[in-house]
């Protein structure tokens, strides 16, 4: 390394490890051209700095995700509490700022008396005025989200049409300086935005223009969800203090009512801590399961099962009934009946993330209904959360793969130290699978891919209008792999999807060589008539041979003269001599006899040995032109 790039590549360093800004680590490359450093020293230190950059992108990623999960963790302890319903407020309104980053996050409640919504907690506020804004149903952003039960977001408030401007409602905007508002409903029961009751409006805003993304209306969608619990549990609590003053003679259905509300909020407490753990759906609905006293399955929005617990027999339901058990469950906000079970729909907001199904429980009471509901705002968040670190991750593994794939010899020490970074070791040995499908199917391939990795490591990525999966050899043989990969992708597309597996192969440049070998099976398989399969070259028989980059001359004699190799070398015969013969003679028995100086019958029997050990159709076109070339390698290697 040069006098200039390397004391320049240590400063980058030192400002990483210092958690410097991206305009700090801008200003190294900026003082190297200034100080006339020579074009070589200039690309080696860009390099550096733009890897630095990309470092430091991820870095600041991997916190604002820290950042979301412990302000889920303390938001579920105070639910935990439930002792003043106010901090609760305050501490969501405070979490949903931090959280969305916005100069100011609020929260409304109607009066049904006085017909309109008030202000009950701000965070960031410094408007007098707008803290004491009174909003009518159906007026301005937050009216219109109060009367409609949906979530509403705009960049600039001031200058748009879609809301019912008023006089007083401008003044306080104005007051305030806001600018950019995300406005989302708090439902009582359920956090589908189609029914239930709103009782109040959670608010996220900015004094500068900003366009929120469908990520954070999600995430404070979530938050607003947790809110309306709070609200409702709270508001129980004070309704079986009163009962339990005024009518002492009802004090065992009102410690009942007491006990259901605290199994309530423990099992949400529970399931909630279960999430921020880090458990899964398996995990959930075991959890859930228990509580409940029956099994429990997890669905996609398709009505797919993701997870099941339980001793009940198989589950006999269609998919397609589930999705639109669910559908219907989301139109009444609540959950619904389907014969002997029970199933609610999973949202964040507006959007459908799957169901939950309460199998062999048709006498379900209140309590354990309003439980169940609630398991699936829980749900909700972790299938949020976990798709949304799926989606980061395998968006930044496939730009590896792309990388990987098209320029293998740039620069393979950064591919494999990147590899490093996101849990891939590419100098170890690796399957590389080519996933096929028609064009109807080839937008579900891609999700289907990154199902298929579920629970291993690996990479799937889109490359070329194919899907290519990368995964860590084991004691599966490539073929194997294939194969199963078509048949899992070919369920969960709903269409025949091609696989075609190259490899193992360990090394930026050997995976890409991998990759062009898988390529050329493919389109073998194609021409071949076997869409919809799965294999690699060695199945190909004398194409895989062509086509594979090994070109294995002694596997191939193996896999096609094998049996007759192995009998003459146990018997001391020589069939291999005698298949050589008949061949040579034309097929004609009186010739091969002939040359062979024996009987014809003699022919014949060795003919039908050899049979037995290759099968019935060893005679036909397509094999005996493999046998023929197989003969003559095989004078070739001596056997």
């Amino acid at each position: 390394m040069s006098d200039h790039a390397s004391p320049t590549i240590h400063r980058l360093l030192e400002l990483l490890a210092k958690d410097a800004t991206a305009d700090e680590l801008g200003r190294p490359l900026a003082d190297a051209r200034a100080a006339g450093a020579d074009p070589s020293e200039l690309d080696k230190i860009e390099r550096v700095a733009s890897l630095a950059l990309s470092v430091h992108r991820t870095l600041t990623q991997h916190r604002r995700r820290e950042a979301e999960l412990a302000a889920l963790f303390d938001t579920a302890g105070d639910l935990a509490a439930l002792r003043d319903l106010d901090a609760v407020l305050r501490s969501i309104v405070h979490r949903a700022r931090l959280l969305l980053g916005t100069d100011t996050a609020y929260l409304t409640l109607p009066d049904e008396r006085a017909g309109d919504t008030y202000m009950r907690v701000t965070d960031g506020s410094v408007s007098p005025l707008f803290q004491a804004l009174r909003v009518p149903l159906g007026k301005g952003l937050g009216g219109l989200v109060a009367q409609t039960a949906r979530p509403y977001v705009t960049a600039d408030y001031r200058t748009d049409d879609r809301f019912a401007h008023t006089d007083p409602i401008d003044a306080g905007v104005l007051d305030e300086g806001l600018v950019a508002i995300l406005g989302v409903p708090l439902l009582l029961g359920s956090s589908t935005t189609e029914g239930g009751k709103v009782i109040g409006v959670l608010f996220a805003s900015d004094r500068t223009p900003r366009t929120f993304s469908p990520d954070e209306v999600a995430l404070l969608c979530s938050l607003a969800a947790h809110a309306a619990i709070a609200i409702d549990t709270a508001r129980a609590l004070d309704e079986t203090q009163a009962a339990l003053a005024e009518l002492a003679h009802a004090n065992a259905v009102i410690r009942a009512h007491a006990a259901a509300i605290q199994r309530a909020e423990e099992a949400h407490d529970r399931l909630t801590d279960l999430v921020l753990r880090g458990g899964g759906t398996r995990d959930v609905a075991a959890a859930l399961a228990e509580l409940l006293g029956h099994p429990i399955s997890v669905h996609d929005p398709a009505g797919n099962r993701l997870a099941q617990t339980g001793t009940a027999p198989d589950l006999s339901i269609e998919p397609d009934t589930i999705a639109e058990a669910a559908a219907a469950s989301r139109a009444a906000a609540h959950a619904v009946r389907l014969d002997t079970h029970w199933i609610c729909a999973v949202l964040a907001g507006p959007e459908l993330l799957g169901s939950l199904v309460l199998l062999d429980h048709p006498d379900l009471q209140d309590a354990d209904r309003r439980l169940f509901e609630r398991a699936s705002v829980v749900t909700a968040l972790l299938l949020l959360l976990r798709r949304t670190v799926a989606e980061t991750e395998n968006r930044i593994r496939g730009e590896l793969l792309t990388e990987l794939l098209t320029t293998p010899d740039r620069d393979p020490v950064g591919l494999i130290d990147r590899g490093r970074r996101l849990g891939i070791d590419l100098e170890r040995p690796h399957l590389l699978l080519v996933a096929e499908s028609a064009a109807r199917a080839s937008t579900k391939l891609s999700t289907a891919g990154v199902q298929h990795l579920f629970g291993r490591r690996g990479i799937s990525a889109e490359h070329d209008e194919t899907i290519v999966i990368l995964l860590p050899q084991d004691e599966t043989a490539p073929a194997d792999a294939a194969r199963t990969a078509s048949a899992q992708l070919t369920h969960l597309t709903g269409a025949a999807v091609t696989v075609a597996a190259a490899g193992p192969s360990a090394g930026p440049a050997a995976l890409a060589a991998a990759h062009a070998e898988a390529r050329r099976c493919l389109r073998a398989m194609h021409v071949l008539g076997r869409t919809g399969e799965g294999a690699s070259v060695a199945d190909l028989g004398f194409l895989g041979l062509l086509l594979g980059d090994n070109h294995d001359v002694a596997g191939f004699v193996d896999s096609v003269l094998g049996p007759l190799l192995d009998y003459d070398a146990r018997r001391g015969s020589d069939l291999v001599g005698t298949l050589r013969t008949y061949f040579a003679s034309g097929c004609n028995l009186t010739r091969a006899k002939d040359e062979l100086h024996i009987h014809v019958n003699t022919v014949v029997q060795r003919l039908d040995r050899i049979e037995s050990l290759l099968g019935p159709d060893w005679n036909t076109p397509d094999h005996a032109l493999e046998l023929q070339l197989a003969l003559r390698l095989a004078l070739l290697t001596g056997k």
